[in-house]
């Protein structure tokens, strides 16, 4: 999944066991003179944070040209820069019986249809009642390729948007499902509702996303720092005022669909981050993942699921009809 949008040659490969998981980067001369661990944690596709990065740094997890590094090593063009993650410890998270619903599951995955208002795993201010507490209960194994947080995660939605996720149950799966990911074959299609009446029936947003520079815990359009992003929508229903969007993502950076939407001037109804305060209430932003599919990682057949849109989002949408 690491897209980036920087001009680097990429490689992601998941190697012996000796050798998992190994992500590695060519650097380019607009990012010479870059701080190691400012690079990787702007790099690496999924939100990590920088004292993550030091940390696989000190552990000796990083290296550069084949030799470790310290976190204030500056990057010259050319630097082979290797990560290999390291092996996930035991975990002292709890296994909490949390009603899950279970959409499809097998040895190597399960499928969970989300509710909205679930974080997906454990972080500051929400130690507990997360997917992962659900599925340690529930499952018993999980990829650790993730680490002890986020055993099985091989990607995730938003606390507040409800819907599918796949979840990897062994170390195999999860390198195969993840790739995937990279390669942007995973179908992952969402109903959205946003405000005001789009201008086309279909359409593509193609806009880079990266880290707000006046708040590091929100993402916008942005030409530094940022990634490729792209999302496709089709109207489904016109409301005058709101209208029913399908989405797709071709790529799956976080908060993509509400930052796209708030982009194009049509944010998501009930998005308390990048909505308006005025219009039509809602206990979370609409937006649903209401397709998935994949490549089953040991049979090889493309699997594909869907769930319809949850009860919140259905009230919505009578409230709307009804006027």
């Amino acid at each position: 999944m690491n897209d980036l949008s920087k001009d680097v040659n990429h490689q992601a490969a998941s190697t012996s066991e000796e050798e998992r998981d190994v992500t590695e980067w060519t650097v380019s001369a607009e990012n010479a003179r870059e701080r190691i661990d400012k690079y990787i944690t702007e790099s690496w596709e999924e939100d990590i944070s920088r004292s993550q990065v030091q940390l696989w740094i000190s552990g000796g997890h990083v290296t550069v040209n084949g030799a470790p590094v310290k976190a204030n090593y500056k990057l010259s063009e050319g630097d082979k820069v290797s990560i290999v993650v390291p092996e996930a410890e035991v975990t002292d998270l709890i296994p909490e019986n949390i009603p899950l619903e279970v959409v499809y599951e097998d040895s190597d995955v399960i499928v969970i249809n989300k509710p909205r208002g679930m974080v997906v795993h454990p972080a500051a201010g929400h130690p507990s009642g997360t997917l992962v507490n659900a599925l340690m209960y529930h499952c018993k194994d999980l990829s650790g390729i993730n680490g002890e947080i986020r055993p099985g995660i091989v990607h995730r939605i938003d606390k507040d948007t409800s819907g599918l996720i796949m979840v990897a149950k062994n170390d195999a799966s999860h390198a195969s499902l993840a790739a995937q990911l990279k390669e942007h074959s995973v179908t992952r299609r969402y109903i959205a509702v946003v405000h005001g009446n789009l201008s086309h029936d279909k359409g593509t947003v193609d806009a880079p996303i990266g880290r707000d520079p006046h708040d590091r815990k929100l993402y916008t359009v942005t030409e530094k720092n940022s990634k490729k992003s792209v999302t496709h929508f089709t109207v489904m229903e016109r409301f005058g005022d709101c209208t029913l969007l399908e989405l797709q993502l071709e790529t799956g950076r976080t908060h993509q669909i509400r930052v796209h939407m708030k982009f194009i001037g049509h944010p998501l109804v009930g998005d308390p981050i990048y909505g308006r305060s005025k219009g039509t209430a809602m206990n979370g932003q609409a937006l649903h993942a209401a397709v998935l599919g994949f490549i089953h990682p040991t049979t090889g057949e493309y699997k594909e699921f869907s769930r319809p849109i949850p009860e919140d989002m259905e009230d919505v949408l009578f409230t709307l009809r009804s006027r």
